[in-house]
This record gives structure tokens, C-alpha cells and sequence, in this order.
């Protein structure tokens, strides 16, 4: 069974080889240049051209990656994609597939996230694989995980929040100057992330998270993942919080990808949980 996904999993091509996962790169678009996740530029690269005005923009993968990775395989292959609504890239790979005389060997599935729950969903169905579990048990499974993941975002610049449509200028400005917190997550339907509420400083941020966390039943039966764009420690103190208040469950700390980086810009935090 072959296994596709992208990188908005914050896999990177050379990881995926590792665990038979095929990563499709994600690109960006800055300054007239198209850069591919991992190819082209890296995370730590990415976030020292950000400082510019230009607002960066990323794009789901290449039609023409997917068709390679599809076209004229003889084996079953599971495809996740970002969810639908954060991305056009599903309805994209599902119209593919259907489009190709093996289609009935394909299965494209919604993971209704990214970054966290979309790496630990390819890397659970690679597992499951080695495993010899079927591809229907996989697909089934991968099915139910999607229905159990959330996300926060912690963006640190309300700039990125004004250029992306999400909030007025004029909210943007009162934000900026009380140096306040947004704190944003996934609508009910995973199409959409919407502001959530704002804070005043990041350990009230993180604690309206660890609110939000237990409200939703998160419990040793979730996996939380930690994602950031290039502050590492300040990820590492988010974590702390998060295990304070469940010691209990799992937790991992992961980079975004540049893609990513994207829509969070320099100095975000992203926090998800999703069922094991």
C-alpha cells in the first residue's frame, strides 16, 4: 500500500523515505519566486525573508505531483490531504483520482488539519502497513482520527491576521498597540480557523488553550503536538504549561513548515490535539 501526503505534515521528502510515506512539496510564492517546502528553502531560511512587506502566499501541491504519484500505480495508495476548506487540495485529489483508471484502488481522505494530526495520521497509517493490517482496516481508522483533531494558533504579529482577511485594519492597529495576543482555532466543520479570543500575554494564551483542551475531553488517549515557526524556546515553554496541566498525555514538539509559516507568520505557535 503506497502512502501520500504533503508537506503542510511538516514531513520533510527525506523523512517520508524513511517510513515508505511519499511527501508531496508544498510551494510558496514571495517576492515573484515559487519555493518549494524543503527543496527550495528551508524553515529557518524562510522566516528571515519575511520581513518584508510583500504578504507571502502558498499554494497545495502541484497537480502534476499528485498525477506522478497516482498515474498508473498497481498498488492501493492512501492520500491525505489538508482539510478541505484550509485548502483546495482535496477536491483537487479527489477529482484526480476519479479522472484515472485505477481509481478504485485510490482512497483520497479529508484529515480535517494539518501540521501535528496530518504527521501523525500518514506516520500511523505507515505503521498499520508494516504491520499487514489491509488497507480498508487503514482507511477506516484514518477516518475516525480525523474526526477527533483541533487546532489553536497563537500568531505572534496581527499583521498576518489583517493581510490574510481575518481581521479589520482597525482591529489590527488596537491589537498591535495593547501588544495583544490573538488566539485563533478550527471552526466546528475544520473548513475554516477563526479568531478565538485575545489575550494579554502568552501564559494566558496558552492557558484560554488548556481551557478549550480539557472542555473538548483531551485526555492519555491524545497525542498534543507543539508546532513553531522559528522560536523554539518559546515553544518549549508552551509545552511546559500544556504538561502541567495534563501530565498525563503525550506530547511532541515539531517545526512548521515554511507553507505553514505562511499563514502564522515569524513567531507563531500552533497547538493541536487529536486521538491515538
Amino acid at each position: 500500500m503506497k502512502i501520500i501526503t504533503n508537506t503542510a505534515s511538516s514531513l520533510t521528502k527525506e523523512e517520508g523515505e524513511k517510513l515508505g510515506i511519499s511527501v508531496i512539496p508544498v510551494s510558496v510564492s514571495l517576492g515573484g519566486k515559487s519555493l518549494r517546502d524543503y527543496i527550495d528553502i528551508d524553515s529557518e531560511e524562510y522566516v528571515q525573508l519575511l520581513h518584508g512587506d510583500e504578504m507571502p502566499v502558498s499554494s497545495q501541491p502541484a497537480v502534476g505531483d499528485m498525477m506522478e504519484q497516482l498515474e498508473g500505480i498497481d498498488e492501493e495508495a492512501v492520500m491525505l490531504t489538508v482539510a478541505d476548506g484550509l485548502s483546495g487540495e482535496f477536491s483537487t485529489a479527489v477529482g484526480l483520482a476519479n479522472s484515472l483508471p485505477n481509481r478504485e484502488n485510490i482512497y483520497v481522505i479529508n484529515s480535517r488539519s494539518l501540521a501535528g494530526p496530518l504527521r501523525y495520521m500518514a506516520v500511523k497509517a505507515a505503521k498499520l502497513r508494516d504491520q499487514g493490517i489491509s488497507t480498508r482496516e487503514i482507511v477506516s481508522q484514518l477516518r475516525v482520527l480525523a474526526q477527533s483533531n483541533i487546532s489553536y494558533v497563537i500568531p505572534a504579529d496581527f499583521n498576518y491576521l489583517r493581510k490574510s482577511g481575518r481581521i479589520t485594519n482597525l482591529t489590527s492597529k488596537i491589537g498591535s498597540a495593547l501588544h495583544l495576543l490573538p488566539v485563533l482555532t478550527q471552526t466546528e466543520d475544520r473548513r475554516r480557523i477563526s479568531l478565538m479570543t485575545v489575550r494579554r500575554t502568552w501564559k494566558a494564551a496558552v492557558s484560554t488553550i488548556i481551557s478549550s483542551l480539557k472542555d473538548k475531553g483531551v485526555d492519555e488517549r491524545c497525542l498534543i503536538t507543539i508546532a513553531y515557526a522559528d522560536k523554539r524556546d518559546l515553544a518549549v515553554k508552551v509545552r511546559r504549561q500544556i504538561q502541567e496541566s495534563f501530565p498525563q498525555v503525550e506530547s511532541e514538539m515539531l517545526q512548521l513548515s515554511p507553507s505553514l509559516i505562511t499563514h502564522g507568520g515569524p513567531g507563531c505557535i500552533v497547538v493541536q490535539a487529536i486521538r491515538k
